[in-house]
């Protein structure tokens, strides 16, 4: 009788995300946090990331690098001329057609703008007039 060998069998390589050198990170959220993030979730296109994913992803855009994927990356200049446009257009659709023209182009400058209060805590531009 014949012996079998065994080097002929493949082995099974382990499911799951391949190794990365990365720091594992325990993080408790409460259930409200949570459902933020599962809404994020539900608004990105197939295939949806999965939590862990998505907090990896928040993180990057809170903290200014998310340079490293450019499909979530603005155009920079281009993008906000767009947004800009935009809002615009939005804002003088929606306008209230009683008011003077004068007051019209006030407050839609007020609202492309935004209130000085937000305008002080964005971390993504840098410091320029109020």
């Amino acid at each position: 009788m014949a012996k079998s060998t065994v080097s002929n069998i493949r082995k099974k390589r382990p499911l799951g995300r391949p190794r990365v050198d990365a720091v594992p990170v325990m993080v408790r959220m409460p259930p409200n946090e949570m459902q933020g993030v599962d809404r994020w979730i539900e608004g990105r296109p197939p295939p949806k990331p999965s939590r862990p994913e998505a907090i990896r992803r928040l993180v990057e855009i809170g903290l200014g690098k998310s340079l490293s994927n450019p499909a979530m990356t603005s155009t920079g200049k281009v993008s906000a001329e767009r947004a800009k446009e935009l809002a615009a257009k939005t804002i003088d659709r929606i306008g209230d057609p009683a008011a003077s023209a004068k007051e019209n182009a006030t407050r839609k400058r007020r609202l492309i703008k935004g209130p000085s209060e937000f305008r002080e805590q964005r971390v993504d531009r840098g410091k320029g007039k109020a």
